[in-house]
């Protein structure tokens, strides 16, 4: 049997990405299709669930299949810096892909609202990781103003390749299966994930949706019709981070599923149309709720499932249910704080961070010269 080499060369003609594009790959994919036999005798159901454990990835999420694309693409096209802001598995995804491509990642995070075994692999990766005083969607509006203005690429939902990468699970499911399932069910957070699935059936199937339109600039791939039919998309939010049920965004998103404590979703209307498109659903759980389901999939199943997925919702039918792995937590390591939400803030810091280590520079030369040379700084740990 050949060996695999990852989801890139696993998919390539599907993707976008040309013949000889050098893949920067952890091996990710390929993640095991594990059948939940207990679960539908203790919910009295005639079903059949499957789980697929994106917790197999190499950093232990879903995102290893977007960063995969989304750092290929950017090493492509000469960048020497990624950045990305995180609530915790896409700073570790971020910073271990940087690490394979050789080349910088900056990570902003709010602040003590991170999945901390997910913050300590972006620091033994080497990121520069910065601590804001705010949320995800301040972050995230942050790092969308520092790329517009500095040579660093943006790795989160927003960078198309990201989705791109992640539909591949849809692809990976069928082949498994033979079929789409009848449902497929999955947190939401940034909603992404959901958006970046529903392509891969559509794909599959040979139908077309509005979340289809990429950038007109990414090379264009081929599709291969597999399917009759597309699942039905269910997703959940968590009822303190709801901004979809609530049709509004939510400033200060609350929920112990750290992974989707996000007010304000970058795919928001890609989700709205994959669930519209499926006649499927959105609905919130509470984080009492989101516990219950961790503790009740522990016990009778032996999967750890923590803030990547919850709220099993059992039918008649088939049921695909996605989600990551938790880390143990790790305490210290190079980070570094700003005290405002605002360029202003993180220029400032990461001005003093430098002076800590004999290097004083203005602001956006110091990025600047990180973006073109590269180079990585490890701060000191915090008392």
């Amino acid at each position: 049997m050949a060996h695999y080499t990852g989801l890139i060369d696993r998919f390539r003609d599907l993707l976008p990405v040309a013949a000889d594009t050098r893949a920067i790959s952890l091996n990710e994919g390929a993640t095991p299709l594990i059948e939940l036999r207990n679960l539908p005798v203790l919910v009295r159901k005639k079903v059949a669930i499957y789980a697929k454990f994106e917790g197999a990835n190499p950093t232990g999420s879903f995102k290893d299949r977007g960063m995969t694309l989304a750092v290929t693409q950017a090493v492509e096209e000469g960048a020497r810096a990624i950045i990305c802001a995180s609530t915790g598995n896409t700073s570790a995804s971020a910073a271990a892909y940087a690490a394979r491509a050789g080349i910088a990642c900056f990570v902003l995070i709010p602040e003590g609202k991170i999945a901390l075994g997910k913050l300590s692999q972006a620091m033994m990766h080497g990121s520069v990781v910065i601590q804001i005083r705010g949320n995800f969607d301040e972050g995230m509006r942050l790092v969308q103003e520092i790329a517009s203005t500095l040579p660093v690429k943006i790795v989160n939902s927003i960078n198309p390749y990201r989705i791109q990468g992640q539909k591949t699970v849809a692809f990976e499911v069928i082949e498994a299966l033979g079929d789409a399932p009848d449902y497929h069910a999955l947190p939401v957070g940034n909603a992404g994930n959901i958006t970046a699935h529903w392509i891969g059936y559509s794909e599959a199937a040979g139908e077309s949706t509005q979340a289809l339109r990429v950038d007109p600039a990414m090379r264009k791939y081929r599709t291969q019709k597999s399917l009759e039919h597309r699942p039905i998309m269910v997703g959940y939010q968590a009822s303190g981070a709801a901004p979809i049920i609530r049709g509004r965004p939510v400033e200060n998103p609350e929920t112990v599923a750290t992974a989707i404590r996000i007010g304000d979703p970058a795919s928001w209307t890609k989700a709205i149309e994959a669930r519209d498109g499926t006649h499927g659903r959105i609905s919130a759980v509470t984080d009492e709720e989101i516990l219950k389901r961790c503790v009740y999939a522990l016990i009778n199943e032996g999967a750890k499932i923590l803030e990547e997925g919850f709220a099993l919702r059992a039918s008649d039918i088939d049921i695909i249910y996605i989600y990551g792995y938790g880390f143990p937590v790790h305490r210290g390591g190079p980070m570094f704080y700003a005290d405002t939400v605002g360029p202003a803030g993180v220029y400032d810091d990461v001005c003093a961070f430098q002076k800590q280590h004999g290097e004083l520079w203005q602001p956006a030369p110091l990025l600047e010269r990180l973006a073109r040379e590269g180079k990585r700084f490890e701060a000191k740990p915090q008392a």
